[in-house]
């Protein structure tokens, strides 16, 4: 019988994106998104518009951790 809907979509994901936890681009996207998330909580905790200055110290405080787990995980994997 052959699949359909969502496992065949499922299979697809599979199929096209092998992923590991070793993986050194999905370790980054990981860091990354849970970076993006604490900058998000941390700025709806302070009042005002940002400046450059602190648009600058995000784009720092993503990046950073990004590539040094990327780094990491790509000597260590």
């Amino acid at each position: 019988m052959p699949q359909t809907g969502l496992a065949v979509v499922l299979n697809m994901v599979d199929d096209e994106f092998p992923i590991s936890w070793t993986d050194p681009d999905y370790i980054a996207a990981v860091v990354g998104v849970l970076a993006v998330g604490a900058l998000a909580f941390y700025a709806g905790l302070v009042d005002g518009a940002p400046s450059i200055e602190t648009v600058l110290f995000v784009l720092l405080w993503v990046t950073l951790p990004t590539t040094l787990a990327y780094e990491i995980a790509r000597r260590w994997g």
